[in-house]
C-alpha cells in the first residue's frame, strides 16, 4: 500500500506542470501571432524587407517605357531609324557604321552594321559604341541604302535629326512624311533643339545616350516620343499642308494676270 500511495502521488504531481507548461506555451504564443507590439514586429518587417530586395531594385522596379508593347515585328505604317556615324578620309568625315530601324510596337526590324566604302580612321567608339570587330563581317554600304530604302518607302518615318541619318545613306526622303523630333515645335525651347536624351529625360523619363550610343534605344525613345504626341503632331502637319495647297492656289490666280499684262505690253 505504501509504495502505491507514493506513485500516485508522483503521478498527480506531473499532470499540473504539464498543463502549467502548456499554458504558458499558449501564452507565449498568442502575443507573436496577434501583438501589436512594435518591438514584436520589427524583425518581421525586416525579414520582409530583405526578402524583397531582389525584386524591388531600381530597374526592375520601374518597368523601361522604351521596350516593344508586344512582339509584332512586322513593317507598319511608320518606322523611327537612327544611325551611328565613323569617321572616315582625315576622321572628321562622317560614314554609316551602324543603321537601326523599328515599327511603331518599337521592335526591330531591321539592325545592321555597315562597311563604309572609304576606309575606316575613326570608330568613334565613345560615342557609336562600334568597334572593329564590329564591322569585319558587317554588309556592304550598298546592300544597306538598298534594304533601308525599300523599308521606309511610302511610309511615315520618324527619328532625330533626320537628315544626317538620311545624308549618311544617301537617301531622300518626302518631306511630309518625315516626323523629326528635333523640328517638332512643342519640343523645341525658345526656339532651339533640344538633343535627344534631354527628350527622353523630361518627356519619358527615361535616361539614354549615357557614354556610348544605342541606336535601338534611340529609335525607339524616338518612336516613343511620336507615338505619345502623334495626334496632334499629325494634326499640325495636316494643316501645314493645306496651308501650302491655299498658298499655291494664291499663286496660281496671280500668274495668268501677269502673263495677260505682258502680252499687253507686248502688242
Amino acid at each position: 500500500m505504501s509504495s502505491e500511495r507514493k506513485k500516485n502521488p508522483k503521478h498527480f504531481q506531473l499532470n499540473p506542470n504539464w498543463a502549467q507548461l502548456q499554458q504558458k506555451l499558449k501564452s507565449f504564443a498568442k502575443p507573436s501571432r496577434h501583438s501589436k507590439n512594435p518591438q514584436s514586429e520589427t524583425p518581421n518587417s525586416i525579414l520582409g524587407k530583405r526578402k524583397e530586395r531582389p525584386n524591388s531594385e531600381p530597374d526592375d522596379a520601374k518597368p523601361n517605357p522604351l521596350m516593344p508593347t508586344n512582339d509584332d515585328s512586322s513593317v507598319t505604317d511608320v518606322l523611327a531609324m537612327d544611325c551611328e556615324m565613323v569617321g572616315v578620309g582625315q576622321g572628321n568625315k562622317s560614314a554609316l557604321g551602324r543603321v537601326t530601324v523599328v515599327n511603331k510596337w518599337r521592335n526591330v526590324i531591321y539592325d545592321e552594321f555597315v562597311r563604309p566604302v572609304e576606309h575606316v580612321v575613326d570608330f568613334r567608339t565613345h560615342i557609336s559604341g562600334i568597334r572593329p570587330r564590329d564591322l569585319r563581317k558587317a554588309k556592304d554600304f550598298r546592300v544597306v541604302q538598298k534594304k533601308v530604302a525599300e523599308l521606309i518607302k511610302g511610309r511615315i518615318l520618324v527619328g532625330h535629326a533626320l537628315h544626317n541619318d538620311l545624308k549618311a545613306l544617301l537617301l531622300m526622303h518626302p518631306k511630309k512624311d518625315l516626323r523629326d523630333t528635333s523640328e517638332y515645335q512643342p519640343f523645341l525651347k525658345e526656339g532651339r533643339r533640344k538633343a535627344l536624351r534631354h527628350l527622353a529625360a523630361e518627356v519619358l523619363g527615361v535616361e539614354i545616350q549615357n557614354g556610348e550610343h544605342c541606336p535601338v534605344d534611340d529609335a525607339r525613345a524616338a518612336m516613343l516620343l511620336y507615338s505619345k504626341n502623334g495626334k496632334e503632331w499629325e494634326r499640325s502637319v495636316k494643316d501645314q499642308l493645306r496651308l501650302k495647297e491655299k498658298q499655291k492656289k494664291r499663286k496660281q490666280r496671280k500668274k495668268p494676270k501677269a502673263d495677260i499684262n505682258h502680252s499687253l505690253i507686248a502688242s
